[in-house]
């Protein structure tokens, strides 16, 4: 789940899968016993290749020309589309292998319908940018006194494009789409996430396998630190072991680690927590293999768990279950919320949202969330390839709260299968 975290967890918020820091490393040099066999993951790791990223390409421009892309993913109406706008953020990773922090100066890629992409980058970091680039592309720098805006149009037209419709990816800034829609005027101005999700949802073998060993790594660090729990530590303590097990790994990620009655809120609360014999612990977290991220989530126990506890772990693991069976292709995604969710009814919690408070899960890629979603009423056809997170809870405020998450892939055919190496055992064996 992640998302949202409260401040009585400890979170790491420095870039994930980058390596570790100094501080990190000295950390986890001192780490209990159940921590020696972490290992980095070495030559297991293969990076995307120029072949993938020029694939990617090709499949957006050909969604440009399919009015109805995308329809189900976003629920936004499609529309043919003669070039699409990126900026920094996972997107332009995706498409062009490019990593660029968001700032006041514009950069970004212009994907038209037919031809090659060029980028625009502020002229002094021209050098550093093209460092970065997995095969040859136009750049197009701007001076700091320019329009980066009026250059995108000025190259448009060059090329022929002066005027159509421009898509614009969902999570770039309004000071920058505005700026373009005044220089270029000419054209008419969509949503491009028929054609960003519509090439994202779907992983390749490759995306696939990043996101496996995301996973693997996960459960090698949670197995330590429950391993590792004792009467008396904190959830900031707790969180301290996930962070040092991924550095020991060579990794980075973070932990949301709720204990007893913090659980009962999913996103956590500002109040202290310290373990003690049958509190339950709730451990949210992941790291990112070449970027592609993990999202997992396990609840144990120290001791012996309550009956109450015990019957709503029960619950939550067999609607994990009935998503896992429900999430095929050609399927809608809001029957594969609503399988989960019958579960939870069907074993006397209160309809709706009333115990069961979040939808059933996310897409999950580079992004930890993003399309599409898992959502009662969703609409979205569900396509092989597409990866999402398969994580009920049961949240009783003021007594307990137990979420299991598993991250999977729907399949050609037949029930989705696990990227995570398997569902929690039981209380006592989180990770088996």
């Amino acid at each position: 789940m992640q998302a949202g975290v409260a401040a009585s967890a400890l979170v790491v918020m420095a870039p994930k899968g980058l390596g570790q820091t100094p501080a990190a490393a000295r950390d986890a040099a001192a780490l209990p016993a159940a921590f020696t066999g972490l290992k980095p993951l070495g030559e297991r790791v293969r990076a995307i290749g120029v072949e993938e990223y020029r694939g990617r390409l090709a499949r957006a421009q050909r969604l440009m020309g399919e009015p109805a892309a995308g329809d189900g993913l976003t629920g936004r109406r499609g529309q043919k589309l003669d070039a699409i706008f990126v900026g920094p953020g996972s997107s332009l990773y995706y498409y062009a292998g490019i990593r660029w922090g968001l700032s006041e100066r514009m950069l970004g890629m212009v994907l038209p319908r037919n031809g090659e992409p060029f980028v625009v980058c502020p002229e002094f970091e021209e050098g550093r940018l093209r460092e970065q680039l997995k095969f040859p592309m136009d750049i197009r720098a701007w001076p700091e006194d320019k329009s980066p805006a009026r250059l995108i149009a000025a190259t448009l037209s060059e090329k022929g494009l002066g005027g159509g419709r421009m898509g614009v990816e969902e999570t770039m800034p309004f000071t920058f789409f505005d700026h373009l829609r005044e220089a270029a005027a000419h054209y008419e101005y969509y949503s491009a996430d028929g054609v960003t999700a519509g090439c994202r949802a779907r992983k390749s073998e490759q995306e696939l396998e990043l996101m496996r060993l995301s996973c693997e790594a996960t459960f090698d660090v949670f197995r330590a630190v429950f391993a590792s729990l004792r009467e008396g530590m904190t959830q900031e303590e707790i969180g301290g072991l996930v962070a040092s097990g991924y550095a020991r790994m060579g990794l980075r990620g973070d932990a949301l680690v709720l204990i007893g009655t913090s659980a009962a809120l999913p996103h956590g609360t500002v109040k202290p927590g310290k373990l003690r014999e049958g509190d339950a612990v709730l451990i949210d977290g992941g790291t990112t293999v070449e970027h592609y991220q993990s999202d997992v989530t396990r609840t144990g126990v120290l001791g012996k768990p309550s009956e109450k506890v015990q019957r709503a772990f029960t619950a939550v693991r067999e609607a994990q279950d009935a998503a896992l069976r429900a999430a095929q292709a050609g399927r809608l995604s809001g029957a594969v919320d609503g399988a989960a969710r019958a579960v939870i009814l069907t074993a006397g919690y209160m309809p709706g949202y009333k115990y069961f408070t979040h939808r059933l899960g996310h897409g999950i890629g580079l992004d930890g969330h993003e399309h599409p979603y898992l959502v009662k009423g969703s609409k979205t056809v569900l396509e092989a390839g597409m990866t999402f997170s398969n994580e009920p809870g049961i949240y009783v405020p003021g007594e307990y709260g137990v979420r299991c998450e598993d991250d999977m892939v729907v399949m050609e055919e037949g029930p989705a299968k696990l990227l995570t190496a398997g569902f929690a055992v039981s209380l006592e064996k989180p990770i088996g």
